[in-house]
């Protein structure tokens, strides 16, 4: 499944992604990329820097959109295992998350993903699985 420009902008329209600068740019195919331009509220203790979590929550949302990439449009889906290393600091925005399904079975899917900063280096490396079911 691929998300239309208009449904990305639905999707990117959330106060969530608005508070931490985060931005789903594409997301098809078992393939997501999303963008961080981190606020000044989430970049702590160091300015410019944003803290762990907010990269975690960079991760976990660009993997969750690859894993839905895979399933019909009627689906959501929830974090069952996520894990992330931080190889670098954050300290380049914008940063982007670039995540590949690497393998579905049924209702579940495994993904990776790298966070690389402005000059090409990787930030954060990180993998999931994620369980997809019908919305309610």
């Amino acid at each position: 499944m691929k998300y239309s420009p208009e449904a990305l902008a639905r999707l990117n329209d959330n106060p969530l992604y608005r508070t931490l600068g985060i931005r789903v740019d594409s997301c098809e195919d078992g393939q997501a990329q999303a963008t961080m331009n981190p606020t000044p509220e989430v970049c702590w203790p160091s300015d410019g820097q944003p803290h762990g979590g907010i990269l975690f929550t960079l991760i976990d949302t660009s993997m969750a959109f690859a894993a839905l990439s895979t399933a019909q449009a009627d689906s959501a889906c929830a974090t069952v295992d996520c894990s992330i290393q931080y190889a670098a600091p954050a300290r380049h925005a914008p940063f982007v998350s670039h995540v590949t399904t690497m393998k579905r079975g049924g209702r579940t899917v495994f993904v990776r993903a790298q966070i690389m900063d402005n000059r090409g280096e990787i930030v954060a490396l990180g993998q999931g699985t994620f369980r997809l079911f019908e919305k309610p």
